[in-house]
């Protein structure tokens, strides 16, 4: 509990003593909307997956797409384990620039999450580690090379019951998440970025979900003294497969 107390005071001040300090940051204003779905394989096991548009407000223009997978494992009542993979492709990061050709990265993930339930709150503390390769850019084309880095991310949600009646329910979410990076690229922004997050999901029955949130991130870039604070909302439909699970 210390090093996680230590790990949310961390995010919270380097987030307010980095935008104090710093000058260069660029201010946008985003729509994140996917599409995740949740197919059980048995009762311990379940695929998941992901389909994410990103795009700035001013102008209109697309940020990045990604499509993601990953095999998830409940231990018990208290841990789940997962692991996956990520293709993105990045048009760009900044809606002032609007090049000819987009970015690919892949990237790799494994996480535990810790679950607890306390006074009719539920806390997931998440901790995952990603291996990211992302090509090389230059102002022109895609360099036939990649970069590779290793980025930490400790994320604390709680999930609460507003309101519920029969097979459908409202709920809150509020959750806050560090990102670290790691590797010979990212010496100027060990520090990558901090996630404030805010929303309501509404259950249309177990099978359905609508989710709209407000997301804060304020991100070092690569350089080390530009910033990205963005304003961030994103809507998400949730989409659990139905099916018969036989129990071993």
């Amino acid at each position: 509990m210390k090093f996680i107390r230590f790990l949310f005071f961390f995010a919270i001040f380097s987030q307010f003593s980095l935008a104090q300090s710093e000058k260069n940051i660029e201010q946008q204003t985003l729509t994140w909307i996917r599409y995740y779905n949740i197919l059980p394989l048995s009762e311990k096991w379940a695929l998941h997956s992901e389909l994410d548009n990103r795009n700035f407000v001013k102008p209109v223009l697309e940020n990045l797409w990604l499509l993601r997978m990953q095999g998830r494992y409940r231990v018990n009542q208290n841990i789940d384990l997962g692991g996956g993979f990520t293709f993105f492709n990045v048009n760009t990061q900044t809606p002032r620039v609007d090049p000819d050709f987009t970015v690919p990265e892949y990237r790799a993930q494994q996480d535990i999450t810790f679950i607890n339930d306390i006074v009719k709150i539920t806390f997931h503390n998440r901790f995952q580690l990603e291996e990211r390769f992302i090509q090389k850019v230059n102002k022109t084309e895609i360099l036939n090379d990649f970069s590779f880095s290793f980025r930490i991310r400790y994320r604390l949600q709680s999930t609460f019951t507003i309101l519920e009646k029969e097979k459908r329910s409202l709920k809150g979410i509020i959750s806050d998440e560090i990102l670290l990076n790691y590797g010979k690229d990212n010496k100027r922004n060990t520090f990558d970025q901090n996630r404030i997050y805010t929303a309501l999901r509404y259950n249309l029955n177990p099978n359905i979900g609508l989710e709209l949130g407000y997301l804060k991130s304020f991100q070092r870039r690569a350089s080390g003294v530009d910033f990205y604070d963005r304003n961030i909302i994103r809507f998400t439909v949730y989409h659990r497969i139905n099916r018969k699970i036989v129990k071993s």
